[in-house]
């Protein structure tokens, strides 16, 4: 068993709690103003005019929260935004520093559970942050940006103490959690821990009662194999998988293996997952290093979807693919072929948080 400093009744899936699908009606979108020039190493300069299209894609339908480092960055980050009018009131730029711009990682997990007026009481999970295996220090100031937004809104807070970042699992929000063993049982996250033991928390803190495991992420990811660049739930049955075409690429053999792992899985009813596909787009290159593009790094928010885009003939066929499976949903392609040098895309760089009131108290 987890030796948990609380007992189970305490924690929040013993409370009710459970974290909602990214589909599910959202409060607002948080991110974190790039300014860490040894993410994109010759390309910073122009990475905040990715972050302003990916704002103004957003801010029509939720709250954008931007953390800027300090108020510096604050007014730099404002002028452009501005710049390409991508500035409303739905859009806050909020003074907490950072180390990185990896939100969906360092940023807090929330989860939910059902209030007494019809909508939802709001709770933040703070995991440990370490870089994805103590690969970029320093950290520091990334792993305490929960316990700050936490404060700052009132959220109440759990603290698991272990290392889990939001892009290492995907949820159904009926109870099914997806991830993979190449990064949560990588040696360099909870060298401690059996893999039973992480479904235990994960069970205990995200509200969830059955775990799916994939195996290898996509080469040059060097998270160690997030989920959210491989395979993602569309809606409660259904996930979408990006499978490589040609048998020659390295990603082939690795993509096939979690495909069939896939077709053989069940959702917490015991019902078979209907799998969808997803093309790799051609190998983004830079400077001799394979970059880790994939399709699958799509964020879902209010009405819309934004769509990770890099130049390439696939381009076209993922968009299609996720307005098919999304038809109620814009559909919004954001070029990321700069944004991907940092090793991530748009879902890496955002973190949703749930909506609290009910729908009439929009």
């Amino acid at each position: 068993m987890v030796p948990y400093a609380l007992k189970h009744s305490e924690l929040p899936a013993g409370l009710g709690y459970s974290m909602p699908a990214e589909w599910e009606p959202q409060e607002a979108m948080w991110l974190a103003w790039p300014h860490r020039e040894s993410s994109w190493p010759g390309l910073l300069p122009v990475i905040p005019n990715i972050y302003a299209q990916i704002v103004k894609a957003l801010m029509p339908h939720q709250k954008v929260r931007v953390l800027v480092r300090d108020e510096e960055l604050r007014g730099q980050a404002e002028e452009t935004l501005r710049h390409f009018s991508a500035y409303n009131e739905n859009v806050e730029l909020i003074v907490i520093p950072t180390d990185d711009s990896w939100m969906r990682d360092c940023g807090p997990i929330f989860v939910r559970r059902p209030a007494a007026d019809g909508g939802f009481e709001l709770a933040a999970i703070d995991w440990e942050f370490n870089t994805w295996g103590d690969k970029y220090p320093p950290y520091g100031l990334d792993n305490q940006v929960p316990t700050k937004i936490a404060e700052m809104y009132g959220f109440p807070m759990w603290s698991p103490g272990i290392v889990m970042e939001g892009g290492s699992i995907d949820v159904n929000g009926r109870g099914t959690l997806m991830t993979s063993e190449a990064c949560l049982l990588n040696p360099n996250r909870n060298p401690h821990l059996t893999r039973e033991q992480i479904e235990e928390y994960l069970k205990a803190y995200l509200g969830v009662r059955h775990i799916l495991w994939l195996g290898d992420g996509i080469v040059g990811d060097d998270t160690d194999g997030h989920i959210d660049d491989l395979t993602r739930f569309v809606d409660p049955t259904t996930v979408v998988t990006v499978i490589e075409e040609n048998p020659a690429d390295e990603n082939y053999d690795i993509l096939q293996e979690n495909l069939r792992r896939l077709r053989g899985m069940r959702d917490q009813d015991g019902r078979p997952l209907l799998v969808e596909t997803l093309p790799m787009p051609s190998p983004v290159i830079y400077e001799d290093t394979r970059l880790p593009a994939s399709y699958a790094n799509f964020l879902i928010a209010n009405d819309v979807v934004l769509v990770p885009t890099y130049e390439c003939a696939n381009d076209v066929r993922a968009l299609q693919t996720m307005k098919r499976l999304f038809p109620h949903r814009e559909i919004v392609g954001i070029p990321c072929s700069e944004l991907v040098w940092g090793l991530g895309a748009l879902h890496c760089i955002s973190q949703q948080q749930p909506r609290a009131k009910v729908a009439s108290d929009k």
